[in-house]
């Protein structure tokens, strides 16, 4: 199993940003600093770029010792109105993915809400718009022929798709998972078991992370993680989500590493980075945590 840098800001003085250093300089400070971290390889969003400008970037992520592994892009077929770009946008994933040399596109089946601005639009409350509870089967029928179609041309490419559970989504816990799954007629589609999406979505999660990871282990091709602290206010059917390192947060990941090194998972566990404070410091534990655990479980 190796550790891949999921990260979501990138702060390296002076660039602060959500992507990479547009400055070759800074980018390349940042890409060292991974390295040193010890990350074996980073995720990146689906970008418009020049086959020139793909080339350079992959050289450089090479050349760095942490090269992509996989590209995140896509979106729900659920929904009419987006279902059309959704698959697009994870077309233009695959093609990029090959392209720059990563073997997996990461893509959330996530759709815009059926009432923007009124509850459940955003995680931790008691309901969840878009969400495996109020889907239809014909729902579920949409996004695995799209899915579907988006896979055989991933085939001929040499690149996987990882559905992400994730809140707001058909997909957002194991069962839900497991049955588009089921309904995907292409051999290289797997699962993304982001057990922080699960335990987030609501402000009681609806399974435990362990019941989870247990259950989708066996069909995993690529793995999200990030922990958090729950605070829950009862009164307000709200639960307020704090992300943390590894070691600190209330998911138990020695135990899902177990679960997944007993599923005989080989790939990439890739760390979500923090959003706020000091990301190479706070990241920099989550690795060292990993590899610990990896360690004394062999």
């Amino acid at each position: 199993m190796k550790i891949a840098y999921a990260f979501r800001r990138c702060a390296s003085y002076p660039y602060n940003g959500p992507g990479l250093p547009t400055d070759a300089s800074d980018r390349l400070q940042f890409l060292a600093k991974v390295k040193e971290i010890g990350f074996e390889g980073i995720e990146l969003p689906a970008m418009n770029l020049a086959d020139a400008a793909v080339d350079t970037l992959r050289a450089e992520l090479e050349d760095a010792g942490v090269p992509c592994v996989a590209i995140r892009g896509g979106g729900g077929a659920a929904h009419p109105r987006v279902a059309a770009a959704n698959k697009k946008r994870m077309e233009d994933a695959v093609h990029f993915a090959a392209k720059v040399g990563a073997s997996v596109v990461n893509s959330t089946v996530t759709t815009p809400p059926r009432e923007p601005g009124k509850k459940g639009t955003y995680r931790g409350e008691s309901v969840s718009q878009g969400s495996s509870r109020y889907a239809s089967e014909a729902d579920y029928e949409r996004t695995a022929s799209a899915v579907t179609d988006v896979a055989n041309i991933a085939a001929g490419l040499g690149v996987e798709i990882s559905i992400e559970v994730h809140q707001n989504s058909i997909v957002d816990n194991s069962w839900s998972a497991l049955h588009l799954l089921g309904l995907i007629d292409a051999p290289n589609v797997g699962i993304n078991p982001d057990l922080g999406n699960i335990y987030w979505t609501y402000d009681i999660p609806e399974e435990s992370c362990e019941d989870a990871i247990v259950a989708l282990a066996p069909h995993v091709n690529y793995w999200h993680c990030k922990s958090l602290y729950r605070v829950h206010i009862p009164d307000l059917e709200t639960a307020i989500y704090v992300q943390a390192p590894l070691p600190d947060g209330e998911i138990d990941y020695r135990f899902a590493i177990a679960a997944m090194l007993d599923a005989g998972y080989d790939g990439y566990l890739a760390i979500e980075g923090v959003r706020y404070g000091d990301g190479f410091h706070q990241d920099g534990r989550s690795v060292a945590y990993v590899k610990s655990v990896l360690a004394e479980l062999g």
